[in-house]
């Protein structure tokens, strides 16, 4: 299980001090996969960041029962002056798995050949995308985070592969999307949530979500 209780969050813009979540309370479960529809800069990415512990609460506390992924294309554990292989076996340390077997899954996965041998900061944008994908892949968890705003490549045979072993994962697993559009989480969510003016508004239907996100977005 995932809980924010009582969770506040916000930013000085420089002018005025920008309120992403306040004293926002919701859970949650495992097997309740969750789309969170927000209009562009209203905090989507702040608040999966705090999900998975790379951002924290003003106030509040986040709970968390269970393993949850770094956000999809998350770069910030990769050290760019490291190699693919570097990096992988580091990742692999950090949550305890074998290192031989994370960095062969992502040597296979990504496919970029000797680049996964040279500094990641020397990789292409899709490069990179891929190499992250791939290292997240390699790794168990309970909870799998989406941030449509996060780096997609355009490797047709990346996409289908690394798009098969997704689906399989998530035949045992929870997955949170945060998106700007309804249609981006229909092919994962079972229920729904709107994030407006710093409060989560629960729904069990992505119907319902849907129905207040274009009432308020459209008035």
């Amino acid at each position: 299980m995932l809980e924010f209780i009582e969770v506040s969050k916000s930013y000085w813009t420089g002018k005025q001090r920008k309120v992403i979540l306040d004293r926002a309370s919701f859970r949650v479960e495992l097997g309740n996969n969750l789309g969170i529809l927000a209009p562009n800069g209203t905090g989507k990415t702040t608040v999966i960041n705090m999900m998975a512990g790379l951002e924290q609460p003003d106030e509040g506390e986040i709970r968390r029962s269970c393993r949850v992924s770094f956000p999809l294309g998350f770069m910030g554990g990769v050290i760019n002056k490291h190699s693919g292989t570097e990096n992988a076996r580091y990742i692999a340390r950090l949550y305890g798995l074998d290192p031989d077997y994370v960095e062969a899954f992502a040597r296979w996965l990504s496919g970029i050949e000797e680049y996964f041998d040279m500094p990641v900061g020397t990789y292409s944008t899709g490069m990179r995308a891929r190499f992250t994908f791939s290292l997240m892949l390699a790794l168990d968890f309970d909870i799998y985070l989406i941030d449509e705003g996060m780096p997609m490549t355009t490797d047709v045979e990346f996409n289908r592969k690394a798009g098969e072993i997704l689906a399989e994962r998530l035949k045992d697993a929870t997955v949170i999307v945060v998106s700007h559009q309804a249609k981006v989480l229909e092919q994962f969510c079972n229920s729904a949530a709107v994030l407006r003016d710093g409060h989560l508004h629960m729904f069990d239907s992505l119907e319902a979500a849907r129905a207040l996100y274009d009432y308020e977005t459209q008035s």
